[in-house]
């Protein structure tokens, strides 16, 4: 059905504040179930080994199925999407709440996985195709980034609350009435779907090579700490999903109605940008993850105050998503802008991690934790916008996922590569517990490495065309008007 809303009747302000709001739900359950998985275990009775499947099985299936929800959006619809995808979520939450044995619980989050993989592209795609490339997009996209690199931080914080007031169950059921109130609300807020301009037909076995691909890769990633990274499920998984991935890569070049169209890949702001994404993520939910160990196996936090040390990275990444994000793009372009605003980062972590002692005060803390919110604030939204750039509105869907395949793709890649380091110089083969020392020793260096690999990673952005060339004069368009980065029109 073609849209035949008048724009101005779009309510634009609404409708940002519904995809900030999308957004920010599928970014804080990134982060939730961490703090509460102590609990869940011991509630569920999971082993220690099966217990990070709480968190793998929501991965795989959200990683997995990335690209082929990006090109449901393109074909059927962002509004359709983001309501299957929404409605599925909640419901996914409320059974995975509601659990009181490890495999319903590790089936919820799978399905949870699903719905957060039409979700994600949808809400992107709606951002990139319903405001104008320029400063427009820019603002809305600082607006859905603070709300993307608040909620990963503000998981955290809501994951210490709720389990240490309600319990774990909390961390999902929490989760259900937002995401039901999300889709409720679109068919009021959001524009009605436009019929797709293609009539080819869909590409079903790109779908299936790319699902199978991406999540057998995602596997391998989540399950190497655990099961060995020369075990068949750790680098047996790994090769194959790489395997078939080049498949589907073949596979595409060949297609008249690809999944994925080659061409994508020939936007520099589009490969510049997946690949920063990957390193930023790597490095982020890696250290998110470290930095709550260390506040509880070495500080000895309880799950209240671990989500508690979460909250000034939550408000300082999100002032700085709003406030500095479209006047450093304005002033310095998106080159400059994403290499700041990823040295800031690795520099905070790197900041934290020399803080991080067995005796350390908050306090101590604070400095580094305040630095890596300055730079994750501002890295999260530039570079989604780079993402965005010169993409055609027909392939915003996919161009989306694949941004958001690399988010997940680095996350399962850096929790793997840092877990690893930080526990390389303990016996885990003993049942006695490791020394808190060298506990510490491991994760501090793992977060040191993380914000190494952040700085050495904004490097890339200089990959990018330079300001004012042919790929990037919308993106640096209208410089006068990013002040108004917090501002949504109504």
């Amino acid at each position: 059905m073609v849209d035949t809303v008048p724009k101005s009747q779009h309510r634009p302000g609404l409708m940002l504040a519904l995809l900030a709001f999308a957004q920010f739900i599928v970014a804080a359950d990134y982060n939730i179930v961490y703090v509460a998985l102590p609990d869940i275990g011991s509630a569920l009775g999971f082993t220690t080994q099966s217990l990070q499947w709480v968190v793998s099985a929501y991965a795989v299936a959200f990683g997995g199925l990335l690209l082929f929800g990006g090109r449901l959006v393109d074909r059927i619809g962002g509004r359709r999407i983001f309501i299957l995808g929404a409605v599925v979520f909640g419901l996914a939450c409320l059974v995975g709440g509601l659990a009181k044995d490890p495999g319903v619980l590790i089936a919820a989050r799978a399905v949870q996985g699903v719905g957060g993989a039409l979700l994600s592209p949808a809400t992107l795609m709606l951002v990139n195709t319903k405001f104008e490339e320029g400063a427009e997009r820019n603002r809305a996209l600082a607006v859905w980034g603070a709300c993307g690199s608040g909620g990963l931080a503000a998981g955290a914080l809501l994951g210490g609350l709720l389990t240490n007031a309600w319990g774990w169950e909390w961390v999902l059921f929490i989760l259900v009435p937002m995401a039901l109130l999300a889709a409720v609300a679109a068919p009021s807020v959001l524009p009605a779907d436009e019929r797709s301009g293609s009539d080819a037909s869909f590409d079903v076995p790109g779908a299936v090579l790319a699902t199978a691909g991406s999540s057998l890769l995602v596997l391998g990633l989540v399950s190497g700490p655990e099961a060995g990274w020369g075990s068949l499920r750790g680098a047996g998984s790994i090769v194959a999903g790489a395997v078939l991935l080049a498949v589907f890569a073949l596979v595409e070049s060949r297609t008249r109605a690809p999944l994925a169209p080659m061409r994508l890949f020939t936007n520099r702001s589009l490969v510049t940008a997946i690949l920063i994404i990957l390193v930023f993520q790597s490095a982020l939910s890696g250290s998110y993850y470290l930095f709550t160990n260390y506040v509880q196996d070495v500080l000895g936090y309880d799950a209240l105050e671990a989500g508690l040390a979460f909250l000034p990275l939550t408000v300082i990444s999100m002032l700085a998503s709003l406030k500095l994000t479209g006047i450093l793009l304005a002033k310095w372009g998106p080159r400059t802008t994403l290499f700041i605003g990823m040295l800031i980062n690795g520099v905070g972590m790197i900041a934290l991690a020399l803080a991080m002692t067995t005796d350390a005060s908050f306090w101590q803390l604070l400095i580094g934790l305040v630095i890596w919110g300055v730079g994750g604030g501002v890295t999260f939204p530039a570079m989604f916008i780079c993402a965005a750039s010169g993409v055609d509105p027909s392939e915003a869907g996919i161009a989306s996922a694949l941004a958001s395949a690399s988010q997940q793709i680095g996350g399962a890649a850096g929790l793997a590569v840092l877990v690893a380091i930080a526990n390389a110089g303990l016996d885990l083969s003993s049942d006695a517990k490791p020394a808190v020392s060298a506990v510490a020793d491991g994760l501090r260096t793992a977060t040191w490495v993380g914000g190494v690999a952040a700085v050495v990673g904004g490097l890339l952005a200089f990959t990018l065309r330079k300001p004012g060339s042919a790929a990037q004069e919308s993106a640096d368009r209208q410089p006068d008007q990013a002040d108004e980065i917090g501002a949504v029109s109504h």
